[in-house]
């Protein structure tokens, strides 16, 4: 029966293993010890053919794409000149009022110079689009992955897609000197209050918000006055962001001012 290694044998063994095995691992910017070393070299795994290719679920491989949806999207607007973003729903039918308003806004902000930028879906998007193309101007859609919406409509003549809300809304902001909001759902609202943010915090140089339908919006003013203001959440001075009117041409007016 073989003995037990002498106790000082096995502090001998134990610091030898410590000699072999890296207990501080350099990774570029990230340093890593002890339980966090990772086996190998950075070059190693990156010229490894066979090698199990999860890594592009990973987060810094997000951040590449991420990277490249930036580069894409400022490479592709950059000479469009100024631009005015309309939001909408994507659930306006053609033929209704509102469809016809949003064709209407989009051809208005052509003929006044302007690119129109919008979603590049259907519905309200694509009428705003549908104007600016039929007055031959500059139409513009920035596209998002979703998984039950159809892709950009027919009239962007120069459409992103991205992967990245945030990559998407950093554009609109980016390149649009303000916005037209017709009515819709989660998704305009969500575009509208960010923008009232940006602006509210000075983020942005301030440009003019325009919502377009008064019937619409009235119960959201309303809520925001009574409630919002009312309680002192926000200034009273903060909801004179929001231009509200149903008239084409004081929208467009308003917004390019």
């Amino acid at each position: 029966m073989a003995r037990d290694q002498p106790e000082g044998a096995r502090h001998m063994t134990s610091a030898a293993e410590q000699e072999q095995e890296p207990q501080e691992q350099r990774l570029g910017a990230v340093v890593r010890r002890r339980g966090q070393v990772q086996p190998g070299t950075t070059d190693q795994r990156l010229l490894e053919s066979t090698g199990p290719s999860d890594f592009i679920h990973r987060d810094p491989w997000r951040v590449m794409r991420i990277q490249s949806e930036f580069v894409e999207g400022f490479g592709a607007l950059a000479e469009v000149g100024p631009g005015i973003s309309v939001f909408g729903s994507a659930r306006t039918h053609e033929g209704s009022p509102e469809y016809a308003a949003g064709v209407a806004i989009g051809r208005a902000l052509a003929e006044a110079g302007f690119a129109v930028i919008t979603g590049g879906g259907p519905g309200a998007m694509e009428a705003a689009n549908r104007g600016a193309y039929e007055a031959g101007g500059t139409s513009v859609g920035l596209g998002i992955e979703l998984p039950f919406e159809q892709g950009l409509n027919q009239y962007v003549d120069l459409g992103v897609n991205f992967r990245y809300f945030f990559v998407r809304k950093t554009c609109f902001v980016k390149y649009s000197q303000g916005f037209v909001v017709l009515p819709g759902g989660m998704g305009t609202l969500d575009e509208l209050f960010e923008a009232v943010t940006l602006v509210q915090t000075r983020k942005v140089t301030r440009f003019p918000i325009v919502l377009y339908g008064s019937e619409y919006w009235a119960g959201l003013l309303d809520w925001l006055k009574s409630t919002v203001a009312g309680e002192g959440k926000v200034a009273p001075a903060d909801l004179e962001l929001l231009h509200v009117t149903d008239d084409v041409d004081e929208a467009v007016a308003l917004v390019t001012k």
